[in-house]
């Protein structure tokens, strides 16, 4: 009779290598998204000659990151862990501010950082609220920013608003709330673009 002394030793390694893909970390793909929408039907604007510097917005700190935030319950914010912002709220909204501005053609330059030159006016952004409500139906998209413009010669604020916008969610996920994002996005910045070309004038 002969002892197969192979066979022990594969189950062994069959175990063995089974165990490991038990403990492996799983590997899970983060969706990536974007907000890039501004208004497209801005009325052109006389042009001045008045320039604006628009520095990158502050942001409240619960959202001063790349993670989605969304609420279940009142008081309450938590994050996506397989869906987030490409780049923080802050990154992604300050360049649609700038463009959105120099579209309606009211002043000669609209400027951004790294410039910190001499100009005629500031606005200077706070981001307020980015998130997914989930406590209303149909779930929500809340967005809300403050604003101050500013003169530059004698450095005070001449006109602040808070601006907001609740933008209805097709259906209750991730995706459906970037998209609400995407179509809250113009309507805040035509009232952005409204409000500081009223101001300045």
């Amino acid at each position: 009779m002969t002892i197969d002394m192979g066979r022990p030793a594969l189950i062994a390694c069959a175990v063995l290598f089974s165990g490991c893909a038990l403990f492996s970390p799983v590997k899970i793909d983060t969706k990536r998204h974007m907000l890039n929408n501004i208004p497209l039907d801005l009325p052109s604007e006389r042009t001045h000659a008045t320039t604006l510097l628009v520095p990158v917005p502050d942001t409240t700190p619960v959202y001063a990151t790349t993670q989605m935030a969304y609420s279940t319950q009142t008081y309450q914010i938590a994050y996506f862990s397989q869906n987030e912002w490409a780049e923080t709220p802050s990154q992604m909204i300050q360049p649609l501010i700038v463009k959105t501005l120099r579209n309606t053609h009211y002043f000669s330059e609209v400027l951004s950082p790294p410039y910190f030159g001499r100009h005629t006016f500031a606005l200077h952004v706070e981001i307020l609220e980015l998130k997914q409500d989930f406590t209303s139906e149909p779930a929500t998209l809340q967005l809300a920013m403050r604003i101050y413009l500013s003169r530059e010669a004698t450095n005070q604020i001449i006109a602040t608003k808070e601006l907001s916008v609740r933008e209805p969610m097709s259906e209750r996920n991730p995706y459906a709330g970037v998209v609400a994002a995407n179509e809250a996005m113009p309507k805040l910045l035509r009232e952005l673009a409204k409000f500081v070309i009223e101001k300045a004038d």
